[in-house]
């Protein structure tokens, strides 16, 4: 099997703030990276493979996340930068791709939108039926907790709301606005049009998406292996090709091997 070689490693140590002198302590320095990246995720560890607020926080290649997270000074501080950058609004933070929490650039937001968003017109036919009524209470009130939000949609079960708002999530319709821990622990949701309303009404094709999503994932990687755009966002296997050649199409990337690319600019 083949490696990422150093020199990607490297890269991706700058790109990602793994360096102990790149590493971030302010929201403003989450925004800068999500901004620079396109996305990356949130308190997820080096096993992921992919940029994160914790690793950056940490500021290390080998970054793994405590069993005793509470106790941890930089677990603690990922998730304090986490919800002051769901606060300030600058760019988009949901559970998206297969469940995973991530910040998305503005920039990004159409990308995933056209791939995994779903049109007002289609919600009927390709949501739950627990779903629309989140999104009914919502759209009359523009923001409520979470306890509140259960018992204005009348579900009796917890876990048919926390199922409801993570695939209103996933299907980029609900994102948290604010956390807040007094007088108890909630998070306040409210539409993720009311948030971004000028990047979730860009039109594109799929198509077109999907090969935006891999130009940035392989700026972001500096190279990519066999499978790898395919395994990280669900796509089928000719798709991630279509995309890739696109790129090598443009001179945007180098084709070194089957499934293999590395960005033509490193």
């Amino acid at each position: 099997m083949r490696t990422i070689p150093e020199e990607i490693e490297i890269y991706r140590d700058r790109k990602w703030r793994r360096e102990d002198s790149l590493k971030v302590d302010k929201a403003q320095d989450v925004e800068a990276m999500v901004n620079d990246l396109g996305f990356c995720l949130g308190l997820t560890d080096s096993r992921k493979g992919l940029p994160s607020v914790y690793v950056a926080v940490c500021g290390r290649r080998d970054a793994h996340m405590p069993r005793n997270v509470q106790k941890d000074f930089e677990s603690s501080r990922a998730w304090v930068l986490k919800d002051e950058v769901i606060a300030n609004a600058k760019v988009y933070y949901a559970k998206l791709v297969k469940g995973n929490s991530m910040f998305l650039a503005p920039r990004m937001i159409p990308v995933f939108n056209t791939i995994w968003g779903v049109p007002k017109s289609k919600e009927k036919d390709e949501l739950s039926d627990n779903a629309p009524k989140v999104l009914k209470v919502l759209r009359k009130e523009w923001e409520m907790a979470t306890a509140d939000l259960r018992a204005a949609c009348g579900f009796a079960d917890k876990k048919e709301l926390t199922n409801a708002i993570d695939e209103l999530q996933r299907r980029m319709k609900v994102v948290p606005q604010e956390v807040v821990y007094l007088p108890k622990f909630t998070y306040i949701w409210t539409l993720a049009e009311a948030r971004f309303p000028k990047e979730l009404t860009v039109k594109m094709k799929r198509e077109e998406a999907v090969r935006e999503l891999a130009r940035c994932y392989l700026e972001m990687c500096g190279m990519t292996l066999l499978g790898d755009l395919s395994r990280t966002f669900g796509f089928y296997r000719w798709e991630s090709g279509q995309a890739n050649h696109q790129l090598v199409d443009e001179g945007f990337a180098t084709r070194l091997g089957t499934g293999i690319y590395r960005i033509s600019s490193f």
